[in-house]
């Protein structure tokens, strides 16, 4: 695939689904993160395409979100012997399948129940197809994230750390913690590993790394300046993310959701409260609409 060493496939996906990355070495097949749970079926196709019916040795997820972990009970089911390895941080939120702090439950999201047999710290380094990669911790989208750089090859997995243009919501912001700060030290530390090519959790990947960090930190002085505009794109993301799952909706099903999507209510609480609840999820859908985000069919909203 484009810009990845020999052993080394990249498989993009719709946004709705975190891209993948599948390391093949002499001895295992490693897959990084496994996309949602609405797209298992897919992801269960392409990784089957790509190992031309070989085995899926191990599983590793940057962070469990879950556009980037929905697809580990299917996998887990596929390939029984599948041992999968997590980001820190939330190990005993999933031995407990605790679907609050999982944050499935705040945003809305879904998730099938998955299990871990190991956790990758900041700071080691483990062994993968023959290459050995670099554990880094990247809060900021979320404070549990993990990217992983192969200083030979020069790739580094960023997940939503860095995109081409921009990163991925800034998670603690939504719960009122500082999470701009972890932006700014991840973008840092990707700077000084000076990586060759950059996979991305979302999007395509790219060499010009200069370029996008650039863009990111202006994204991210714009979000320290005026907060509400975080607040503002979270909003949007969190209901675009649900449009690509549902694809149509009416204001008779987006509503009761939209009141039990707690991230939502928090998001409203802190910077839109002089607005209803109901009156501002409309605005916001509004705006998908003018950004060609979304359509208005009718009674209906559709993904565009």
């Amino acid at each position: 695939m484009k810009d990845c060493p020999p052993g080394m496939t990249f498989v993009q996906r719709g946004w709705l689904s975190s891209n993948h990355l599948l390391l093949q070495g002499n001895d295992e097949a490693v897959l990084i993160d496994s996309g949602y749970v609405a797209h298992a079926p897919q992801t269960l196709s392409l990784i089957e395409e790509a190992l031309q019916g070989g085995p899926l040795d191990r599983l590793l997820n940057t962070h469990l979100h879950s556009d980037h972990c929905g697809g580990n009970a299917a996998l887990q089911t596929q390939y029984p012997h599948l041992h999968t390895t997590i980001a820190p941080g939330l190990a005993q939120a999933v031995s407990n399948w605790d679907s609050s702090l999982l944050t499935y439950a705040p945003t809305g999201q879904d998730c099938p129940r998955f299990k871990y047999d190991a956790v990758m710290q900041p700071g080691t380094e483990l062994s993968l197809a023959d290459r050995t990669w670099q554990v880094h911790a990247a809060p900021g989208h979320d404070p549990h994230s993990v990217i992983l750089f192969q200083p030979d090859t020069g790739v580094l997995v960023s997940a939503d750390a860095l995109w081409e243009n921009g990163f991925g919501v800034v998670f603690p912001e939504i719960e009122g913690e500082d999470g701009f700060t972890g932006i700014a030290q991840t973008l840092d530390l990707i700077e000084f590993l000076s990586p060759r090519v950059v996979i991305p959790g979302h999007g395509q990947t790219f060499n010009d790394v200069e370029a996008a960090l650039a863009r990111a930190r202006s994204r991210l002085d714009g979000f320290r300046s005026q907060p509400v505009k975080h607040a503002s794109h979270a909003a949007k993301v969190l209901l675009k993310f649900k449009l690509l799952d549902w694809q149509r909706i009416d204001d008779a099903t987006l509503l009761p959701w939209s009141q039990a999507c707690s991230f939502l209510h928090l998001l409203h609480q802190r910077h839109f409260s002089q607005i209803p609840v109901q009156d501002w999820v409309i605005q916001c859908m509004t705006d998908l609409v003018k950004s060609g985000a979304a359509e208005r069919d009718g009674r209906h909203w559709v993904n565009a």
